[in-house]
């Protein structure tokens, strides 16, 4: 034990160490992911590599330069030695998909403390502001047979998506301002719920949403002549909105706005006291979340080109909440990390060891019985290893932390260094 400790302590006050480690770890998991065909371990070990990166102590603008390396140089390329390179981008676009809601919940949970069960329905708005143009469903109740609309037309979507799910936000936090706690997630609950049974049932008198047929054959993205059709191509799409909503997510944090979040989730009054507008701070939390969560809905609507009521239910509610708390709220690594977890264990790890599990019995190596047999115990096993996190990590994976303010900008003390204290507050901002 003794010598591990004082590896890491050399590890943590040596940068070049942290550095090689790194570059080390990911050319060996890269490296494992281009040569094997199929390896679940290794494409996990080479996104660990993020994780390893967050917690070296290189400043924030070398992570974020390293971050991007690793996001759009060297994942791509190594998913793409084998065979399962469509396959490895299906997961990594679903996770940036995930990770990006997951983020605009927690400005609504995490941060301003407003327990929202109905997250979904953003999403579902945001799908289908694109499936009914980019289909030729519009030409239902809009005269003149002008769609569907070209695949161009996406990239402007995207923003109308973000903005009708922010006037649905409104929408939705405006009658639910007098509630707050438990009945807070009963109604929101409830909107998410009459979202989807709306969309499962607008198809008459005037044919909007197909109802529970849903739309099919959306119009996929182009840009200058370029269809954008694979996973691959989506990657891209996702990390550049997921980038932005980073850095916006990031912002609002620490902005005067991102504080009154916070005064409002520790106490209402206490905040209200303060001079800061609860009805006005609550909207924009519910706004701002929602937008983000419709721009994702488009581009799941233009990838997956069908949707339907199916695809936006409770239970993916429910997955996103978990993702938000077992990540850490109000935590935004914590968040990524939390979304990320939980979006490879739904579609790559557990999927795998079904597998794995169903081929050992049908060879006759073991024998499982009916009633225990892996495609039932899958939820089973996923419910028992969120159990166990949040067992041990009550505060999540990566707590959220408090800003750290140098005493010296506390106290305004005059006495003290005023280059010391300007390089104090450039550093606090910077942070």
């Amino acid at each position: 034990m003794g010598k591990l400790a004082n590896l890491k302590a050399s590890l943590q006050g040596s940068k070049l160490a942290q550095g090689i480690l790194l570059i080390a770890f990911t050319l060996v998991t890269a490296g494992a992911v281009y040569l094997m065909d199929r390896s679940v371990t290794a494409f996990l070990l080479l996104l660990a590599s993020l994780l390893l990166l967050y917690y070296t102590s290189f400043t924030n603008g070398i992570k974020w330069i390293i971050a991007l390396v690793l996001l759009i140089i060297v994942i791509p390329f190594a998913t793409s030695g084998g065979s399962s390179y469509e396959s490895y981008m299906e997961v990594a676009t679903q996770c940036g998909i995930y990770v990006a809601m997951a983020l605009g919940l927690n400005i609504v949970v995490g941060f301003a403390g407003l327990l929202d069960m109905g997250f979904v329905a953003f999403f579902a708005v945001g799908a289908y502001t694109y499936g009914i143009f980019a289909t030729g469903q519009a030409n239902n109740f809009i005269s003149g047979d002008l769609f569907p609309l070209s695949g161009g037309t996406f990239w402007i979507f995207i923003l109308l998506g973000g903005f009708m799910a922010g006037i649905f936000g409104i929408l939705l936090g405006l009658p639910v301002l007098r509630v707050k706690g438990d009945y807070l997630a009963i109604v929101t609950l409830g909107f998410g719920e009459i979202i989807r049974i709306i969309f499962n049932n607008l198809e008459k008198p005037v044919n909007i949403t197909n109802g529970a047929m849903g739309l099919s054959s959306i119009q996929p993205p182009d840009l200058f002549g370029y269809d954008f059709t694979f996973p691959h191509q989506f990657y891209f799409i996702v990390i550049g909105i997921l980038l932005i909503v980073i850095f916006a997510v990031r912002r609002l944090e620490h902005s005067r706005l991102g504080r009154s979040w916070k005064a409002v989730r520790e106490n209402e009054i206490a905040a209200q006291s303060m001079g800061i507008p609860l009805i006005r701070t609550k909207l924009i939390a519910f706004a701002i979340g929602a937008s983000f969560s419709g721009m994702m809905g488009v581009v799941f609507a233009a990838k997956q080109t069908f949707i339907d009521p199916t695809s936006f239910t409770l239970i993916e509610s429910t997955t996103i909440l978990v993702m938000v708390v077992l990540g850490g709220m109000g935590s935004v690594p914590g968040v990524i990390l939390g979304a990320s977890l939980v979006t490879i264990l739904n579609l790559q790890v557990l999927t795998e060891v079904t597998n794995w599990l169903n081929q050992l019995s049908m060879q006759g190596i073991i024998n499982v019985p009916t009633a225990l047999s892996p495609s039932k115990m899958q939820r089973f096993i996923f419910g028992m290893i969120l159990i166990l996190v949040a067992i041990f990590r009550p505060n999540g994976l990566i707590a959220a932390k408090n800003r750290k303010i140098p005493k010296e900008v506390v106290t305004g003390d005059e006495s003290s260094n005023s280059k010391t204290t300007t390089s104090a507050l450039r550093k606090v901002r910077s942070e």
